[in-house]
């Protein structure tokens, strides 16, 4: 039986009059990778976003139902948000890398949080990057901007920035959707290497890609969970028509 880290229950979730979230209840196993795939607007990276609150920063937005991390609601009114997004972080679909050096980058989330300790900071910085697997290519240049990586490297560095901090669980919302080829199979790897010591939530367009990575998929069409299961079996076998057709390509 897995162990479950997240446990979305009866999810609803408004923008203003507009439900974009429709009745979301879905489990998400620890030290695994679940992928969320469906067509354009199906509300993908709208879940992804609830799982560390980051609607609060729309006004319009109002969510109903329960989100459980480890048993405990993070959508009750007394939730420490800062530490709830420590705890989940989140990599972008572009890479979002600071105007600082790659050194300044992984250890930002340290200093906000009042770590200084130069000999941590240094060891932690190392460690992420070598996390990232990103460490090789760039621990001669630590002072170096950030912005001179190519996209590839900046990912793999926004993700360091991610690991940092120690998270329990990783979003990554269509984190290869900007890079080559290459750089989309370094990622890749690194998401494999990651779900010993994170559970990873990513939302993917790319079919192919959620079945290299992903232990569990779930489909979500028009704002709502059509079906979830074992990558496997929802790409070779799934038990809803809508599922298969866009499993197969028929539409998305």
């Amino acid at each position: 039986m897995e162990k479950i880290k997240i446990d979305i229950q009866s999810l609803d979730l408004f923008f203003g009059k507009k439900q974009v979230l429709k009745n979301i209840s879905l489990l998400i196993p620890e030290g695994k990778i679940t992928a969320l795939i469906g067509p354009s607007g199906c509300g993908k990276s709208t879940l992804l976003r609830s799982l560390n609150r980051m609607h609060d920063l729309n006004s319009d937005a109002r969510l109903t139902g329960k989100i459980l991390l480890d048993g405990h609601n993070i959508l009750h009114g007394k939730t420490n948000v800062v530490q709830l997004r420590r705890r989940v972080g989140m990599v972008f679909q572009k890479p979002n890398p600071f105007p600082k050096t790659i050194a300044e980058n992984v250890s930002y989330g340290l200093k906000i949080n009042g770590l200084n300790n130069k000999e941590h900071v240094a060891e932690t910085v190392e460690r992420s990057l070598r996390a990232a697997a990103l460490w090789d290519e760039v621990k001669d240049d630590l002072d170096k901007s950030a912005l001179e990586l190519s996209g590839g490297q900046q990912q793999r560095l926004c993700i360091a920035r991610a690991v940092a901090v120690e998270p329990e669980v990783i979003l990554m919302d269509e984190p290869c959707s900007a890079l080559d080829p290459i750089s989309t199979s370094k990622v890749e790897e690194l998401m494999l290497s990651l779900k010993k010591d994170f559970s990873l939530v990513i939302v993917t367009h790319n079919m192919q890609q959620a079945q290299r990575v992903a232990d569990f998929t779930a489909f979500m069409y028009l704002g709502e969970l059509i079906e979830a299961g074992e990558t496997q079996q929802m790409f070779q076998n799934p038990r809803h028509d809508l599922t298969k057709n866009y499993v197969e390509g028929h539409f998305g």
